[in-house]
């Protein structure tokens, strides 16, 4: 997918705390908190902003995005709290980042578990609506804990639903830095761009969670592979995932595009999380740019259908 131009984004920059067409999409912003996404009256996502509360530290210590359930009701996605209480629904980290300090000094950073550093929200970049899809971009600062910005990010997400009604969230972040280089590294299970279900699927259905991988198609529910436990869990540019949320079954299908930084290396757990992670590094005039697709619905993809949207996501422009 290309990107905006710069000159039709400062066209499109969000004025107004809510606006789209009464039937169609539309933002709805509780102001230093969370941005609601609405088809109509129904909620869709939601973007959690709240700035870094040092007494509250771990509820607001990195900015992410939940999915409500096909009612929109409640969210199919995890919050604070629960196991693992740093992952949170669509998020985007990495458990060992090399940065500098405001002194100058050489530190490690965790933008993922968020020890020795953060993310905040700084500004909504654009925010924009029309018939098809709903997007925005957001100013996301990574930072070490003396508050030091290490690197700053622009993440983009499109929402969109398809002809069967599944709703379509395309990431695409650009990450740089003005410190030199920049390490960015960790492991398949904490690091790189993840989602991660409802904390339901833990208490109560992690038995009932189950993947549909390339090659292989589906397996056993409450069976998973990892890498590097399992060596062919690498560049795959697809994986789905079976779960089930209010006593009803979704399914989440995950799409890597060629144009990231490979080799990728991926992990899943039957309570619920599961993505990929790869080591790169970043320079001033050489930033991170990745993009994904999740194709989220009720229900369950066979592994040909699987395949097929693969093939249209990485046969998409390569937007570098």
């Amino acid at each position: 997918m290309q990107w905006i131009h710069s000159s039709l984004l400062l066209f499109l920059i969000f004025y107004s705390s809510s606006w789209g067409k009464p039937n169609g999409f539309s933002w709805s912003r509780t102001a230093g908190k969370y941005t609601d996404l609405f088809m109509g009256k129904k909620k869709i996502a939601r973007y959690v902003h709240e700035r870094m509360v040092p007494s509250d530290r771990e509820r607001t210590y990195k900015p992410f995005h939940h999915v409500y359930d096909d009612k929109g009701e409640n969210f199919l996605t995890k919050g604070p709290g629960g196991k693992y209480s740093h992952h949170r629904g669509i998020y985007f980290g990495f458990s060992k980042c090399s940065a500098l300090d405001g002194a100058g000094n050489k530190v490690s950073v965790d933008t993922w578990h968020c020890k020795r550093g953060y993310q905040t929200h700084e500004k909504f970049i654009s925010q924009v609506v029309d018939d098809q899809h709903a997007s925005h971009t957001v100013e996301i600062a990574w930072r070490v804990d003396d508050g030091t910005i290490f690197a700053t990010e622009a993440r983009t997400l499109v929402f969109r639903f398809d002809p069967k009604q599944r709703l379509q969230i395309d990431f695409q972040s650009i990450l740089t830095s003005e410190q030199g280089e920049i390490t960015l590294d960790g492991d398949p299970q904490h690091a790189g761009f993840q989602f991660r279900a409802s904390n339901e699927v833990y208490e109560k259905s992690a038995t009932q969670t189950f993947y549909v991988r390339p090659g292989e198609g589906k397996d056993k529910k409450g069976a998973t592979k990892n890498w590097p436990m399992d060596q062919t869990m690498t560049n795959l540019f697809w994986k789905g995932q079976g779960i089930v949320v209010g006593g009803k079954k979704y399914f989440t299908l995950y799409l890597d595009h060629p144009s990231n930084p490979k080799p990728s290396f991926y992990s899943e757990r039957d309570y619920g999380r599961f993505g990929s992670y790869f080591k790169t590094k970043i320079k001033p005039n050489s930033p991170l740019r990745v993009q994904y697709r999740l194709d989220i619905g009720a229900g369950e993809l066979l592994a040909e259908e699987c395949e097929k949207r693969s093939q249209i996501f990485t046969g998409s422009k390569n937007w570098k």
